[in-house]
């Protein structure tokens, strides 16, 4: 969205009915266009011998292998011919589909092509590379995403049509190389069917796939195998046909992972005073199996599961804030199938699950429908209480039962009508959460999503009485609504939200209820091959919030300006008038907001975003001023070392008076051997300094915290891997220097076994 959202009235129709109104009266060409070719279609062949993964297209099994042109450049030209050809070749045998592309360059030396971690995307995404698409049931609701650099690192996906989602937190089991030579590079991949969903039937099947390359130079060039029609929301539906798979089938498609971890962690007991003492060799083995039911559903469980957090969190400022921070799930159980669970409303959020003994989930397509269910048992009970106002959180030294189903149904050629359910059941604790959920795709440009949620929530009496909650069991409602339309030049979005005061969804994430919420925005775009800009856009909206009462608690009015242009460079400007009610006052102010990146080489970036302007102190429940600056950069030195590193600054004045100054930098060096094995340095260090004398209740003049972790990485495959390491943490005030607070030796075994 061009604007951050803030709210919602308790009446939608006057921006509802202009939403759906306007796309009638944009301009013609802003519906029209020139018309497209259908995406050409194929035939595949079982492949005529061997093929071994090295990155070289010079095997006998590649003969008679389908050809498939990729010479569509959606990007930053519309449909035009690219600048460089790309050719790529689909062919099977009984257990693998196998992707060869052949990518020439006229400047080989200038091929963007870096060592890096698996799956990490933000890099990926800026070098050399190859993405395939795979839509196995021919739905065009959701597709396989395996991509390759030049390097031979992956990264795979899951894609949702609907909801425009990429999942990477899914990984498959496959084999890739690549290799650069004097005309380009080439990419060798093989996919397992077992990691892989299609029907199981003996007739000749038609799967839908797109192919792409990435051509970063100047500009990032995307050539696709299809023309993409801009008009057309929905992406899967342009993508190439490919008749002639049979004799295939998933096997056994068994996979059990074994783990075995062990960690010691050393505390300072009388912290800051004291030495550090040695604490005990904490060992544990457990396991994760998976099992193909059907080839369209999967059955995964987990006894004693290892959810060790290998990779830190990105570190957060968390001063001046209202609600609770969000942090990604990282946990390879809960992941598994995680697109499943996605809703409108973030019911299902499993880091609220926060020391689980065992689960059980199922995920798969039956026909039309899709279904999905997991359950688990968690030692702790982490709850959020969330108002208008703001949120709180505590955690109950208790157990708990978490189990959630999704159903859904598809309609038509790209809608679906779903329901979920959500429920978390302990001592004196009850919580559960039900409703329906709609997408309606009303023309290609257009959709409609709704969802109704009603929540059922009882507290233990100490709960009650120490975070004044409502006592007994209480009722509440969220409902969630959108309206989209975007096509090649024109944007218009339009939702309403209402939660009410009571509505709970302690497996989710609804940091903010009690709210009647609406919002809309126009947008335009203009697009160019070259030039100084290559995609140019401005647009403006309105947000607004009240609680149930009708009292107006929040607003955001303004414009944006967005720019893609030269040297992969991006910048985007937001300027609003907003409000905010703190403590029964209303404030008002305007604020500026800005991001900008540029990458003029394809080993060097950086950039920063920011903000400046007014403000709501909530500490002291006063306006303020505030600047936010955020500036970032990567650096690879040659294909083995890379550096990034971020700092935030946050400082707020009140009538000219300092009030407090944030700081937090962060940096990661990672130095990696080869595609599997990398060494990381983590650094995490925050600073804080206050003014107490500017504060109403009493507050440390300084605290600061430092995080470090050395981690060694190697992965066969994303589940056989090891993992060592080494983090500490330290903590200082103004009364006493950074001390170390404890410290952590840890070990991961973890092996795929598919029999």
């Amino acid at each position: 969205m061009w604007l951050a959202r803030t709210g919602a009235v308790r009446r939608t129709t006057p921006i509802l009915v202009t939403a759906l109104a306007l796309p009638a009266l944009l301009p013609a060409q802003a519906q029209g266009g020139r018309q497209l070719p259908p995406a050409p279609s194929y035939t595949v062949s079982a492949a005529p011998g061997p093929i071994k993964v090295d990155g070289r297209l010079d095997d006998a099994g590649w003969r008679g292998a389908a050809d498939i042109a990729v010479d569509w450049e959606y990007t930053p030209g519309d449909n035009i011919t690219p600048p460089v050809r790309t050719l790529c070749h689909l062919t099977f045998d009984t257990a693998n589909l196998y992707i060869g592309c052949r990518a020439w360059d006229p400047r080989p030396r200038e091929i963007r092509a870096h060592l890096m971690d698996r799956d990490d995307v933000e890099r990926l995404a800026y070098d050399d590379h190859i993405l395939v698409l795979v839509d196995p049931f021919n739905d065009q609701r959701r597709a396989f995403q395996f991509r390759v650099n030049a390097r031979g690192v992956q990264a795979d996906a899951v894609n949702s049509a609907a909801e425009w989602y990429e999942d990477w937190s899914w990984d498959a089991i496959w084999a890739s190389a690549a290799v650069i030579d004097a005309e380009g590079y080439s990419v060798e991949i093989a996919i397992p069917f077992r990691s892989l969903r299609f029907p199981l039937t003996s007739e000749v099947q038609t799967w839908g796939f797109q192919l792409e390359r990435s051509w970063p130079r100047m500009v990032r060039h995307r050539i696709n195998s299809a023309p993409f029609d801009r008009n057309n929301s929905c992406g899967l539906c342009q993508a190439n046909k490919v008749a002639g798979f049979q004799g295939i089938a998933p096997g056994r498609n068994v996979e059990v992972t074994p783990t075995v971890t062990a960690s010691r962690t050393d505390d300072r007991p009388d912290f800051p005073t004291g030495s550090v003492e040695n604490g005990s060799l904490e060992p544990s083995v457990g396991a994760d199996v998976r099992w193909g039911i059907t080839p369209n559903v999967s059955l995964n469980g987990t006894v004693n599961p290892d959810f060790s957090q290998v990779e830190a969190d990105v570190a957060q400022l968390d001063v001046n804030t209202r609600f609770a921070l969000f942090y990604p799930e990282k946990r390879p159980f809960f992941l598994e199938g995680a697109d499943f669970f996605g809703t409108p409303i973030q019911a299902v959020f499993t880091r609220t699950i926060a020391d689980p003994d065992g689960g059980l989930k199922v995920t798969g397509k039956v026909g039309k429908a899709a279904v999905g269910f997991f359950g688990a048992a968690d030692a702790l009970t982490n709850l959020i209480f969330p108002s208008n106002q703001g949120s709180a959180a505590t955690t109950l030294e208790q157990e708990s039962y978490s189990l959630v189903g999704r159903f859904r149904q598809d309609i038509g050629q790209a809608s679906y009508l779903g329901g979920l359910y959500t429920g978390r059941f302990g001592a004196g604790y009850v919580n559960q959460v039900g409703g329906v959920d709609l997408y309606q795709r009303l023309s290609r440009p257009a959709s409609l999503r709704v969802q109704y949620l009603a929540s059922l929530t009882e507290y233990p009496d100490s709960v009650v009485a120490a975070h004044g909650q409502p006592t007994g069991q209480f009722v509440g409602g969220g409902l969630s609504s959108s309206f989209s339309f975007n096509n090649a030049n024109w944007g218009v979005q339009a939702h309403y939200n209402d939660y009410s005061p009571n509505f709970r969804a302690d497996l989710g994430f609804v940091p903010r209820v009690d709210t009647r919420e609406y919002g809309g925005e126009v947008s335009r775009e203009w697009r160019r091959e070259k030039g100084w800009f290559t995609q140019l856009g401005l647009g403006g909206g309105l947000y607004q919030t009240r609680d149930h009462s009708g009292q107006l608690t929040d607003q955001s009015a303004g414009g944006a300006l967005n720019y893609t242009g030269p040297v992969q460079s991006e910048v985007s400007v937001r300027a609003i008038a907003a409000k905010e009610r703190v403590a029964g006052v209303l404030y008002e102010y305007p604020a500026v907001a800005f991001y900008l990146s540029i990458r003029p080489t394809g080993s060097f970036s950086l950039g920063s975003s920011g903000s400046f302007g007014g403000t709501v102190d909530y500490a002291n429940a006063r306006k303020a001023d505030q600047v936010l600056l955020g500036p970032f950069a990567s650096l690879s030195l040659g294909n083995h070392l890379s550096l990034t590193v971020g700092h935030n600054f946050q400082r707020m004045t009140y009538q000219g008076n300092w009030v407090f100054t944030a700081n937090l930098l962060q940096s990661r060096i990672f130095y990696y051997f080869n595609t599997r094995a990398l060494l990381r340095v983590v650094i995490q260090y925050q600073e804080v300094h206050r003014d107490p004398s500017q504060y109403t209740v009493p507050v440390d003049a300084t605290d600061r915290g430092l995080f470090g972790q050395l981690l060694f990485s190697y992965k066969v495959n994303p589940l056989t891997v090891l993992f060592l390491g080494y983090s500490e943490n330290s903590l200082g005030t103004q009364d006493y220097d950074l001390t170390q607070r404890n410290r952590t030796f840890f070990l991961k075994l973890g092996y795929a076994w598919r029999p």
